[in-house]
């Protein structure tokens, strides 16, 4: 592992519920923090008074700010998609339902606080190494995308690898840019939409 990579990623991996529910309580803490007071003024101490911790306490998780941002940014633009249980749960599903359930997902990431996002992702500076383990994590995304769309015989690509980098950043760019967007969007019809938008896609013959 890199010196930027320890950098970012958080010290302690919880291993007791104890340590699970402080950890999330500066993540819940940070959010608030962000969204009140920006990414610039959104300081550690700041942060560790929300959470009611010792800043020392706090950085016994996350070594600096910008471990907090990689994190907060992966549970808003990831969900839940990339956990084994839940990809295993999409096997065996039509394409039109794997499709569906990927994009709700995205969704339903980025309406539970679009304020919130919008400031981390445009306002905050993130550094490279914010941003590398963002990549990384986004190409675990699509090359999971890529293996739900190698079982679908309704598949009509001439490259796969293309078409689920396509298809991963086609969503998360067109919600982030409605759902955080200071028009609301009725997300009902930006799902179906979406859906049928990349299902002809696939399917083209």
């Amino acid at each position: 592992m890199s010196a930027g990579n320890r950098r970012i990623d958080p010290r302690r991996k919880p291993r007791q519920v104890r340590s699970e529910l402080t950890r999330d309580r500066i993540l819940e803490a940070a959010a608030h923090v962000f969204a009140e007071y920006g990414y610039a003024a959104g300081t550690t101490n700041r942060i560790a008074e929300r959470a009611r911790l010792s800043i020392g306490s706090l950085y016994q998780y996350f070594p600096n700010k910008d471990s907090i941002l990689a994190e907060l940014l992966l549970r808003h633009i990831g969900g839940n998609f990339a956990d084994a249980p839940a990809r295993d749960g999409l096997t065996g599903m039509s394409l039109q339902e794997t499709l569906r359930r990927f994009v709700r997902t995205t969704i339903d990431n980025h309406r539970a606080d679009p304020r919130l996002l919008r400031i981390m992702i445009e306002d905050a500076p993130a550094s490279p190494d914010v941003l590398k383990k963002l990549a990384r994590y986004e190409e675990e995304r699509t090359a999971q995308f890529r293996e739900l769309l190698e079982q679908h015989s309704k598949v009509h690509v001439g490259d796969v690898a293309t078409a689920a980098a396509l298809v991963v950043s086609t969503v998360e760019l067109v919600t982030h840019k409605l759902m955080a967007g200071p028009e609301p969007v009725d997300s009902q019809h930006l799902e179906d939409e979406l859906v049928t938008m990349l299902s002809r896609y696939l399917t083209r013959p």
